[in-house]
C-alpha cells in the first residue's frame, strides 16, 4: 500500500490535551499515523491510498479545531518561498491576546483591590466590582468558554474546559449571593479571607477570583504566545536567508536581474561585494572572501577563488564573483538545512508521548478531584463556601498545557539554536544517544584530516637540482587525476612560482596502476611512483633515497620518487595534513567523557602519526581498514559493551554511520554520509562534534527539567488546592505561571555557546 504525507497547520490548540486528543482522533483512520506537536501548531501525517487530504482536514475540524494543508515551495522556489507556514499568525493571535489581557486588566485591578483593602470599601461597592468583572469573565474569557463549549459538543475536555468551569462557577456563586444572599447588604464583610477552619460564610463573594483568574491566565496565554514566537525565530530567520533575485549572466555577457526561482542549474551569475550569493555553484570567475556565519556559525571569512564551492545564503564580502549555479530551489543546502530543522521539531520523544498519554486524561481526573472535593468538605460540615472555594481551586490549579509544552519548545529552541551553529539535529530520539554515548569514533580522512594530499617535502639527489626536480615530475604529474598526482604537481608549480598549466606537457603519457605514472617531458624520460616501478625499470641510484624515503614514511608520508633518464634524481613526500583544530576537537571530547578512536584505510604508521598528532592513544588506533568493513569495527566496539558515536564524511562512511548508536555527518561531505547521519555539522570543523554534543545533551536536560516541573507542579499543587490551602485566584496566577516558566526555560537554549 502506497503512503504520503502532509503537513497540517493546526489552530486552536491551548494545550496537550488538545493534541493529543487531535492525534488519537487521527490515528484512528485506519492506515494513518499522525504526530500533533503543540509548540508548532502542526501535524505531520502519513496516510494511504484512498484517505483524501480533505479527510483529515475534516478529521480535526469535527473535533472544533482548524486545519488547512501546509503547501510546500516549489522545486524551483528558494528555500523559504511559498511555504505557508502558521507560525506567520503568532504575532496576531499574541495581538489579539494583548488586547483582551489589557482591557481586563484595567478592569480587574480595582475588583481585586476592593476585595483586598477593606478601607477601600464603600457602601454598595459590591455592585460595582460585579459591573466590572463582568466583562472581564464573559468577554475576556470568551477564548476559554468557546473552546469549552466546543469540547463538550465532542464530548472531551481541556484546559480551557477547567477555567471555564472555575471561573463561571466563582462568578455564578457571587451573583447568586449579592441576588439572593446578603453579600449586597452596605458593609458586608468580603469572603476572601477563607479557610477551611472559618466554617461557613455563604454570601461570601469571588468576583475578584473569576476576574483575576481570567487575567492571569490572559497574561500566561499572551506570554507563552511572544516566547514560542521566539523558540520558532531560529528556523525563520534561516529561512528567510535566501536571495530573492539575482543578476544572470547571459552568453553574450550582458546581465539581467531575475527572480531567484528562475535560476536553473548551469546558469551563471554575478555576485558584487556585499550582496547574497543565489543559490549552490562553483566559482568560475574572480576571487573573494564569502561570510559563512549564517549557515555554520564561523566567524571567519572563508576564501575562494576559481573552483571553489560556495553555498546559496552565503554573503560575498569581498571582490566580484561569477558563480555557475550546482543546485537550486529545494536541492541547496539552505533548503535541506530547514527540512532537517523542521522534521526534527516536529518529531516527538518517547518521553513526551508519555505526557501526551497523562495529558489525555488528566483533565477528566481534576473534574472528578474537583467534585470529590467538593462533596467530601460539605460531608465533613465546613460550609457551602469553603467547599466550594477549595474545588475551584482544584480545577484552576491543574495545568496539562505545561506537560504539553516541556518537549516541543525545548525541541524547537535547540534545534533552532543549533542551525546557527551549523548543528542540525534529526530528531528528538537524537537526543537520548548523546547521553549515552561513551565512544566516539573518528574517521581519519576529512574528518581529522583536511582530506587534501600536499606537498610536504622536497630531497633532490646528489647531482640533481631541485628546481628540475619540480619541474618533471610537476609536469609528469600533472597528467594524473590521482590524488597524489594532484598534490605533487600543484605542490611543485607553487614552489617553481607556476602556474599549473604553465608546467611542460608530457608525451607518450601512461599511469601504472598501483605504482605511479612514466613519460616524456622535454626529451627526457621521466618515471614518477613507488620504489617498485623504478626497480622494475632498472632505474640506478635508488639505495641514495633509501634513508629519505624511509624516513617520510615514518612521519606518515607517501614517497613518491623520480627517475630520470634511469637515474633516480630525487623524492618528493606528501601527506594529508591533519586539521589545525582537530587536536582541540579530541580534548573536547575527552572532556565530555568520550574515548577517541581512529579509524582509517592508510597504513599503521600513518594512522599513528596523526593519532599522535592529536592526542588519541594508540591502542585506539584501527588502520587499514577498507571501506567496507569500517560498519564492522563500529559493531566490534558495541559487542565490547561501549555505546558508538561516529563521525564521518564520505560515501565510505555511511554504512559505519548507520551502524552507530549515534551517527555524526560532516556537512562538508557526501550525500550519502549526511543522509545516514543522526547530527550533521554543517561545518568541517571537528569541534562541532564536540559542540553537538554538549547542544544535544543541553536539550535533553532542558526536556527533562521540563517535565520535571510539570509533574511536580501537579503533584505538589493540587493536594494544596483539594486541602483548601490555596485561593483561587492564586491558583490561576500559578498555573499561569507553569506553562510560562517551561517556555522561558527552554529559551535559555538560545544562550548556548
Amino acid at each position: 500500500m502506497n503512503t504520503s504525507e502532509v503537513e497540517l497547520a493546526i489552530g486552536g490548540m491551548t494545550c496537550a490535551s488538545c493534541s493529543a486528543r487531535i492525534e488519537k482522533k487521527l490515528n484512528r483512520l485506519e492506515g494513518v499515523t499522525a504526530s500533533v506537536n503543540l509548540a508548532t501548531e502542526k501535524a505531520k501525517v502519513a496516510y494511504p491510498d484512498g484517505i483524501e487530504v480533505g479527510q483529515l482536514v475534516a478529521t480535526v475540524e469535527k473535533l472544533g479545531y482548524s486545519a488547512h494543508e501546509i503547501v510546500p515551495p516549489p522545486p524551483d522556489a528558494g528555500p523559504g518561498d511559498g511555504a505557508d507556514r502558521p507560525v506567520s499568525t503568532d504575532l496576531t493571535e499574541a495581538d489579539r491576546l494583548l488586547q483582551r489581557l489589557l482591557v481586563s486588566a484595567a478592569l480587574a485591578l480595582p475588583v481585586v483591590v476592593l476585595a483586598m483593602v477593606p478601607s477601600f470599601q464603600f457602601e454598595y461597592w459590591q455592585w460595582l466590582s460585579l459591573t466590572l468583572a463582568a466583562p472581564v469573565v464573559v468577554w475576556g474569557g470568551l477564548p476559554f468558554h468557546k473552546a469549552a463549549l466546543t469540547n463538550a459538543r465532542h464530548g472531551a475536555a481541556t484546559m480551557d474546559t477547567l477555567v471555564s468551569l472555575g471561573t463561571l462557577a466563582a462568578f455564578g456563586w457571587s451573583v447568586w449571593a449579592l441576588f439572593l444572599g446578603t453579600a449586597g447588604e452596605p458593609g458586608m464583610r468580603h469572603g476572601f479571607e477563607f479557610t477551611i477552619a472559618r466554617g461557613d460564610s455563604s454570601s461570601a463573594l469571588y468576583l475578584e477570583v473569576a476576574a483575576g483568574v481570567v487575567t492571569f491566565i490572559l497574561l500566561g496565554r499572551y506570554l507563552e504566545a511572544r516566547s514560542k514566537r521566539k523558540a520558532g525565530a531560529a528556523l525563520r530567520a534561516l529561512l528567510e536567508l535566501g536571495a530573492k533575485d539575482v543578476s544572470v549572466l547571459g552568453p553574450d555577457g550582458t546581465e539581467t536581474r531575475v527572480p531567484v526561482g528562475r535560476l536553473a542549474v548551469g546558469d551563471r551569475f554575478v555576485v558584487r561585494p556585499g550582496e547574497t550569493v543565489a543559490t549552490d555553484g562553483t566559482v568560475v570567475e574572480g576571487a573573494s572572501a564569502v561570510d559563512v556565519s549564517m549557515l555554520t556559525g564561523e566567524s571567519v571569512p572563508a576564501d575562494v577563488t576559481v573552483g571553489d564551492a560556495v553555498t546559496g545564503a552565503t554573503v560575498n564580502a569581498g571582490g566580484r564573483l561569477v558563480v555557475e549555479a550546482t543546485r537550486v530551489g529545494a536541492d541547496t543546502q539552505l533548503a535541506r538545512m530547514a527540512r532537517l530543522v523542521e522534521d526534527a521539531q516536529s518529531g516527538k520523544a518517547e518521553v513526551q508521548r508519555l505526557a501526551d498519554r497523562v495529558a489525555a486524561v488528566f483533565v477528566p481526573v481534576v473534574i472528578a478531584l474537583a467534585v470529590a472535593t467538593l462533596g467530601f468538605w460539605l460531608g465533613n460540615g465546613v460550609g457551602a463556601a469553603a467547599a466550594f472555594t477549595a474545588a475551584v481551586a482544584v480545577l484552576i490549579i491543574a495545568c496539562p498545557c505545561a506537560l504539553g509544552l516541556a518537549t516541543p519548545t525545548a525541541l524547537l529552541v535547540g534545534t533552532g539554536r543549533g542551525a546557527q551553529l551549523g548543528i542540525l539535529i534529526k530528531g528528538p530520539e537524537v537526543l537520548e544517544s548523546t547521553r549515552r554515548v561513551d565512544t566516539i569514533v573518528l574517521d581519519k580522512t576529512g574528518t581529522v584530516t583536511t582530506g587534501r594530499m600536499t606537498l610536504q617535502e622536497v630531497y633532490a639527489a646528489e647531482g640533481a637540482e631541485e628546481k628540475e626536480l619540480l619541474r618533471l615530475a610537476g609536469a609528469l604529474e600533472h597528467a594524473s587525476e590521482h590524488p597524489v598526482a594532484r598534490a605533487v604537481a600543484a605542490g611543485a608549480a607553487q614552489r617553481l612560482g607556476l602556474d599549473a598549466g604553465a608546467l611542460p606537457v608530457p608525451t607518450d603519457f601512461e599511469n601504472v596502476p598501483g605504482s605511479g605514472v612514466r613519460g616524456t617531458v622535454d626529451g627526457h624520460e621521466v618515471l614518477a611512483g613507488r620504489e617498485r616501478l623504478l626497480a622494475q625499470a632498472g632505474v640506478t641510484g635508488l639505495a641514495e633515497l633509501t634513508a629519505a624515503r624511509e624516513r617520510a614514511e615514518a612521519a606518515g608520508r607517501t614517497a613518491v620518487l623520480v627517475a630520470r633518464d634511469g637515474v633516480a634524481c630525487g623524492l618528493l613526500a606528501v601527506a594529508d595534513t591533519v586539521k589545525d583544530t582537530s587536536a582541540d576537537a579530541v580534548r573536547r571530547l575527552r572532556e565530555l567523557g568520550l574515548r577517541p578512536v581512529l579509524l582509517t584505510g592508510d597504513n599503521q604508521a600513518v594512522a599513528e602519526t596523526v593519532a599522535r598528532d592529536v592526542g588519541i592513544a594508540p591502542e585506539a588506533v584501527y588502520a587499514e581498514v577498507l571501506p567496507a568493513d569500517k560498519a564492522d569495527v563500529v559493531r566490534r566496539l558495541q559487542g565490547e559493551g561501549r555505546v558508538v558515536a561516529m563521525v564521518g564524511d564520505g560515501v565510505n562512511d555511511a554504512a559505519a554511520l548507520a551502524t552507530a548508536d549515534l551517527g555524526l555527518a560532516m556537512g562538508t561531505g557526501t550525500d550519502a554520509a549526511i543522509e545516514a547521519g543522526d547530527l550533521t555539522l554543517v561545518r568541517g570543523d571537528l569541534r562541532v562534534a564536540a559542540d553537538a554534543i554538549r547542544l544535544a545533551r543541553r536539550t535533553l536536560a532542558t526536556i527533562k527539567g521540563n517535565l520535571c516541573w510539570a509533574f511536580g507542579y501537579n503533584v505538589a499543587a493540587l493536594p494544596l488546592a483539594a486541602a483548601g490551602l490555596l485561593n483561587p485566584m492564586i491558583a490561576g496566577a500559578a498555573m499561569a505561571f507553569s506553562s510560562v516558566f517551561v517556555v522561558t526555560n527552554s529559551l535559555r537554549l538560545r544562550s548556548f555557546t
